[in-house]
Parts: structure tokens; C-alpha cells; sequence
């Protein structure tokens, strides 16, 4: 039922209706309502980040500056060994974050160093924040997702892949690492501008526990989190007529 409703809404913000007397028409790069309000209970929660890992965004965050100060577009890989779970949570977050901020020249991707699947549990975590995520073969082994994360424009595919999969940059980018075992696993990264561990735990201990969501939601809203205070801070270091 919530599914359909939060699909209804989205048609009438699209179609620009009129309700309670006021214009809802959206424009084009505008965020779903749901997903800007999760946005703004995240954003609230900055100072959860430990100095530590704020360290880590920062660096992140001045590649991104330095990519869009001179005029190119700041490609974002993010690793994890299965590319499942944490590296798709990062890499949606990203995309959705730098929207926020009006960096439209951010593009992320995520790869790992085994293929699997974009795991179930992981898509559920997002689509209880509000995003819209529809799979092109739902009975595929890997199946392709189409996310979204405002009601215009075109939507993020995310799919099961190595780091170095064709559909992934494959110079001129930075590499995130989000779990540690892929950080060991994964020595070399070829041709890229920086590499960085930004590690996350992995809700797939709680997989079929009764604490299953809540883990999933708890990931969720570290990586949003700290993707948002990553691109916030990359924002801040801009003119104006970069983003």
C-alpha cells in the first residue's frame, strides 16, 4: 500500500496538479519529497561522524573540488567484495548527495572484486527511504536496477560487477574502498587518481535475524550520512558556477 501511494504521489508531482490550492509541479532536478526529508533528518545528524572518518570524506571531498574546479566531472568508484550490499549503498547515496548539493558533475559507480547480485535487502533499506527501484528481470541472477531518486530525469543503473567492469571508469576516477576485505583483497587499482578507505560493517550479519531491517537501516543511514557530509563539504569549496 505504500509502495502505491508514494507511486501516486509521484504522479501527481510530475503532472504539476494543483492540490490544497497549491502549485506541486516539480521541476527538473528536483528531489522526491520523501527522499529530501530523509535527506534533511540526515543532515541533522553530521556531528555522529567521528573525526576520523571525517578525514577521510575530506580527502574525498577535495578530489571532487578539484575534478569540478577544473571544469571536468568527478568520477566516484565504490568497492566492496561482492558489490551487494555497502559498495551500491554508497555509490546511490553519492549520486543522490552531490544532487542535493547541486553537483551535477559527479558521477559514482560501484564494483567489487567478486560478482553477486545488488542484494535484496539492501534495495528494501533504500526504498524505505523514499527512492524508487525497479528491477528490469526481477528473476535474473544478477538483475539490473533502475533507481531514482527525484521523480525527472534519468535513473541510476545498478547491477552486480567487478571494480573494472567496462560499465565502470577506467582512468580519472577515485577509488572508495567500503569494506576492509576488499581493501586487502584489491592491492592495486589501476589508473585511478586516489584511493581511500571509507569502511562500513556489514549488515549481512543480521540476514534472517529479527534485527535484519533494522541493520539495513542503520547502514543506510550511516552512508547517507557521511555521503552527504562528504558532498556538503566539496560543495562548500566551490564557487557558485560550479554547481
Amino acid at each position: 500500500m505504500l509502495s502505491i501511494t508514494h507511486r501516486l504521489l509521484n504522479l501527481i508531482l510530475v503532472c504539476g496538479v494543483a492540490v490544497a490550492g497549491l502549485n506541486t509541479e516539480v521541476r527538473a532536478g528536483e528531489l522526491d519529497p520523501a527522499v529530501a526529508q530523509y535527506i534533511e533528518q540526515r543532515l541533522a545528524e553530521s556531528e555522529q561522524i567521528p573525526a576520523a572518518r571525517r578525514a577521510a570524506l575530506e580527502s574525498l571531498a577535495g578530489y571532487v573540488q578539484q575534478c569540478l574546479s577544473e571544469g571536468r566531472t568527478a568520477e566516484l568508484t565504490f568497492i566492496c567484495t561482492h558489490n551487494s550490499r555497502r559498495s551500491h549503498l554508497s555509490q546511490v547515496w553519492a549520486k543522490a548527495a552531490a544532487a542535493h548539493f547541486g553537483l551535477e558533475n559527479v558521477n559514482t559507480y560501484s564494483g567489487g572484486t567478486e560478482v553477486t547480485a545488488f542484494n535484496p535487502r539492501a534495495v528494501a533499506a533504500l526504498q524505505r527511504c523514499g527512492l524508487q527501484i525497479d528491477p528490469d528481470d526481477q528473476a535474473a541472477a544478477n538483475p539490473r536496477y533502475r533507481v531514482r531518486f527525484r521523480p525527472l530525469g534519468s535513473a541510476e543503473i545498478c547491477f552486480s560487477k567487478q571494480f573494472d567492469d567496462p560499465a565502470n571508469p577506467n582512468t580519472r576516477f577515485a577509488a572508495v574502498m567500503t569494506c576492509s576485505e576488499a581493501d586487502e583483497a584489491c592491492p592495486v587499482v589501476h589508473n585511478c587518481d586516489l584511493r581511500v578507505a571509507i569502511t562500513y560493517q556489514d549488515p549481512k550479519a543480521a540476514d534472517g535475524t529479527p534485527a535484519e531491517a533494522a541493520a539495513y537501516d542503520e547502514r543506510t543511514r550511516q552512508i547517507s550520512r557521511e555521503m552527504l557530509y562528504l558532498m556538503q563539504h566539496a560543495a562548500d569549496g566551490l564557487p557558485a558556477a560550479n554547481h
